[in-house]
């Protein structure tokens, strides 16, 4: 079984990350954690920077607890949310686990556009995890 983690270091995408290590033990799966950066002139140095930083840290949490897991930052032009989809495509993904942001009341009716395309659009089942 395989498990992708939508990964930008946030504490949503932390407890994600906490989530996908409970289901890889029961599941026995492996994990790939996935941080994904639009590219081009949108993306500065520092960012991808960052996200190495927090892939570094999730895959040596993983490693920790003896979890097969694999990172990866994408930067190929597309949003997060696309590139999540794709991503789960390309490897045939088994379950993919997103850390949503709280809203107001009337905000949670909608989550945010990335986590709401990765929801609507995904070829497996979606966790998500505020």
């Amino acid at each position: 079984m395989k498990i992708l983690v939508g990964y930008d270091g946030s504490n949503s995408a932390k407890d994600a990350l906490t989530l996908a290590k409970q289901h890889a033990v029961a599941f026995d799966a492996k994990v790939i954690v996935l941080a994904s950066l639009t590219g081009e002139s949108v993306t500065h140095t520092v960012e991808v920077e960052h996200a190495n930083e927090n892939l570094k840290y999730a895959g040596d949490l993983l490693a920790e607890a003896s979890i097969p897991c694999e990172t990866k930052l994408l930067v190929r032009g597309l949003t997060p949310g696309e590139d999540l989809i794709q991503f789960a495509e390309e490897e045939s993904v088994d379950e993919i686990i997103i850390g949503i942001k709280g809203r107001s009341q009337v905000g949670k009716l909608l989550f945010g556009s990335n986590a709401q395309f990765v929801i609507i659009k995904a070829p497996c089942p979606v966790v998500t995890v505020k």
